[in-house]
């Protein structure tokens, strides 16, 4: 069973500072009078003990303490220059930061839980016993500062005085991960001591590039110590590995949901966008998906975007579900980002007036920010993460180099979008009324459908299956994704799913406030539907109308066929959102091949994730259940019209007999 506080403190290990005295003095040692000045207005002492054993045991030459002030934020952008972490482009407030070519995605097979003697981790994740990533930490972080200022911020994953934000330090010395910070976090200096207080913990994160050279990334680590909350990073610089107030942090919160406030809290990958229904009305969404596979996408296609990319949910005392983005900012894969799908977002990267730090694209000749997928001419020549590229270039197997990485991204905040909610920074956070989960689902589901209740829901998100992206470095192939956040989850997934049914089964949620939960999926090809193409059978801007479906369904305002795998559309539904919302023709023959149920292709899901789970320890039985009733019924269905089932055989089957 997983326990807070078990086991050593390695950064308390390794500095050996071990009261608010001792700390005092680290800082009088290290710090100008100025920088000594803020450092005593943060009082309390487990974080200046965090504070004080990061110092000794990284060893930097200068230390700056970062208050969010205009001055504070023009030195670390002005450091990122200086370093070569950033170079300015031509548009003003536009930087280019690049990754070593080795290094375009998270370092999976080089990051670590931390695990006590007993402890189950997920089976999906890496792990090193206490002892060993001891040792390892002090080898490859004592000293890394030597020669780089230490830049300690303070910020919060959410909304000041929301109940489930979190205050977290970022303690790093690459300005380019602190200068991220500053566009993705709310810099909360000035309140960080009362929201300590209030929220009663505060996780830490500590990291650094070392030399950064190729030479290195051998070495590179990231190590997650669940039961002190704090995070190691070293000899790496892409942002998933290194701004570990993002997903490293994002795991603690995975820990205090599932273990701390099971059936109350919870912390996912998700999305949180609001449509605009019937009277003006906004219904708010979640979404999950891996990272890759749509979130921001969906997140723009809302009206009133409240963030891509992560989400804290909680059940409220009036028997809502109310959710908050920990972030103020998004760090979006622009691959693919082009105007006709994604106009909003565009707007910010190629106008004047919005910060944008650019990673892993191709800077042209002009200075211009250019990308695989959007939609402009592409350039003759320019530079990239590799060095010099040129139009038609190939490596030394022949293949053709791309402009960009797949896993390029664009760092901003979230408030330069036109369709920005301030409900973003409201610590009560948003009614939510509809979950959706999605992934590259090449073959097999539908564009979007329903489960039939919160327990259909879960499993929804429990089986998610997608193609591997670029956000991984090394990753290929087919792969389940529960939840799209077992690469986040740090215990095992048969916690982590009774938590999810306890959350969505809670009696405290009002009947009239349940949410409906649904999948999504993007991904259908022509290929998997009779056809020849590889091509998507969609295209990017119908995302919004399987929106305004949902949006509509959580109202009851439109009804629904039934099947064994949750409720689909019905066509003339769709005909009419569609002509509605994007002003689109849509065909019921495109219909019948995006909403036919290919049996076949389902049943040999259910019997993977079936398969998959049925090694895990401690699943909850529901969750079998679920998929034996989805396959009874699937065969029967399947035993009345084949292999494949139309809507409308769907439709008769539900009816009964008598139909």
């Amino acid at each position: 069973m997983f326990e807070k506080k078990k086991g050593v403190d390695i950064v308390q290990e390794i500095g050996g500072i071990h009261s608010a005295k001792q700390a005092l003095q680290v800082f009088e040692k290290t710090m100008t009078p100025e920088h000594l000045e803020r450092i005593r207005a943060v009082t309390n002492p487990e974080v200046a003990l965090k504070i004080a054993n990061a110092i000794v045991m990284c060893s930097p030459d200068t230390i700056y303490v970062h208050t969010g002030s205009e001055a504070d934020r023009a030195f670390v952008k002005e450091l990122a220059l200086k370093k070569g972490e950033e170079k300015k482009l031509p548009m003003e407030g536009h930087t280019i930061h690049f990754d070593l070519k080795e290094e375009q995605g998270r370092i999976i097979d080089r990051t670590f839980y931390i695990k006590n003697p007993g402890e189950r981790i997920s089976s999906l994740a890496l792990s090193k016993e206490r002892q060993e990533a001891l040792s390892d930490i002090r080898e490859k972080m004592t000293g890394i500062m030597k020669g780089h200022t230490m830049i300690i911020g303070f910020y919060m994953r959410g909304p000041i005085g929301a109940p489930v934000s979190n205050p977290a330090l970022e303690i790093t010395s690459s300005a380019y991960v602190s200068h991220s910070a500053e566009l993705l976090y709310r810099n909360a200096y000035s309140v960080f001591d009362a929201e300590v207080d209030r929220l009663k913990h505060f996780y830490t994160n500590i990291h650094s590039e070392g030399l950064n050279r190729p030479e290195d990334l051998p070495n590179a680590r990231v190590y997650m110590d669940r039961s002190h909350w704090t995070t190691y990073s070293m000899n790496c610089t892409y942002a998933g590995n290194t701004l570990l107030l993002k997903k490293g942090n994002h795991r603690f919160s995975v820990d205090k949901a599932v273990y701390e406030n099971r059936g109350f809290e919870l912390s996912e990958h998700m999305f949180i966008t609001g449509m605009e229904g019937r009277g003006g009305r906004v219904t708010w969404f979640t979404g999950a998906a891996p990272s890759g596979c749509g979130k921001t996408t969906t997140a723009m296609a809302g009206d009133f975007f409240v963030g891509d990319d992560l989400a804290q949910m909680w059940i409220a005392e009036d028997g809502t579900i109310r959710s908050v983005n920990p972030e103020c900012g998004i760090f979006g894969i622009v691959e693919d980002v082009n105007w006709e799908g994604d106009p909003k977002l565009m707007a910010c990267l190629r106008n004047p007036g919005t910060e944008v730090i650019w990673s892993n694209v191709l800077i042209d000749e002009n200075g211009v920010p250019q990308w695989t997928g959007n939609g402009e001419p592409v350039p003759e020549k320019g530079y990239n993460f590799q060095g010099p590229w040129h139009k038609g270039m190939v490596d030394d197997q022949g293949k053709p180099v791309p402009m960009s990485h797949p896993n390029a991204r664009c760092t901003l905040m979230s408030s330069a979008l036109d369709n920005y909610s301030e409900a973003a920074e409201d610590p009560k956070g948003v009614i939510t009324r509809v979950i959706t989960y999605s992934g590259r689902d090449s073959d097999t589901m539908p564009p979007v459908w329903v489960a039939r209740d919160p327990s259909h829901g879960v499993v929804i998100g429990a089986c998610i299956v997608s193609a591997a992206t670029a956000t991984e470095v090394g990753a290929t192939g087919v792969r389940r994704a529960p939840w799209a956040n077992a690469p986040f989850t740090p215990g095992s997934l048969g916690d982590y799913m009774a938590a999810q049914f306890a959350f969505f089964e809670n009696p405290r949620i009002a009947r009239d406030r349940q949410p409906i939960l649904a999948g999504l999926n993007y991904f259908l090809t022509h290929e998997a539907r009779g056809g020849s193409s590889k091509a998507l059978l969609g295209e990017k801007r119908d995302v919004k109308v399987w929106l305004s479906w949902l949006e509509r369904r959580a109202h009851k305002e439109v009804d629904a066929i039934e099947t064994p795998m949750g409720l689909i559309p019905k066509f003339t539904d769709l005909a009419r959102l569609f002509k509605e919302k994007i002003d689109k023709a849509y065909t019921e023959d495109l219909y019948v091949k995006q909403f036919s149920l290919y049996i076949d292709n389902i049943l040999a899901r259910i019997d993977l994730q079936k398969t998959a789970y049925g090694k895990e320890a401690d699943v909850p039985r529901r969750f079998f259940d679920v998929l034996e009733e989805q396959r009874r019924g699937l065969l029967a269905l399947k035993e009345a019209y084949g292999a494949v089932v139309t809507p409308d055989q769907a439709a008769a089957f539900s009816k009964g007999p008598s139909a």
